[in-house]
């Protein structure tokens, strides 16, 4: 019962392509979210089983900036429109190369909750440059 209740709470999705970009947002996220990996195009098969379940949650999507990820943001842009997409700086390439606080400030953007940590040495950065002129 209680697991059923915790799965309700959070309404948030984001779907990714590999296990690494996975712990690489769970490191920088301090809210719950579900992260779904697809591991690469073949786990296309294995979304349109779960499409279903995504229906009524944000569901956002945050792949490699290559022809996989391509694929992937294509078939949630025909398959569940309302699907929200992030994109990120393709010279990072994949999401699992971002840097922390890269990744937090695209999340902040799309309205998610960050660790502190990840954002600290940005201010810190900002304060810097502000002082100096």
């Amino acid at each position: 019962y209680e697991k059923v209740m915790s799965v309700a709470v959070i309404s948030k999705v984001i779907v990714v392509e590999g296990k690494s970009d996975k712990k690489k947002l769970q490191e920088v996220l301090s809210e719950p979210v579900h992260i779904i990996c697809t591991n690469g195009t073949m786990g296309i098969s294995k979304l349109d089983a779960i499409l279903e379940e995504l229906i009524g949650h944000k569901v956002y999507i945050m792949t490699d900036a290559d022809k996989a990820g391509k694929i992937i943001r294509n078939w949630f842009k025909r398959h569940l429109s309302e699907s929200r997409h992030i994109y990120i700086d393709p010279k990072y390439g994949e999401v699992s190369r971002c840097p922390h606080d890269y990744l937090a400030k695209v999340l902040m953007k799309h309205e998610f909750e960050v660790k502190d940590g990840n954002v600290a040495h940005e201010r810190q950065t900002v304060f810097a440059w502000q002082s100096a002129w």
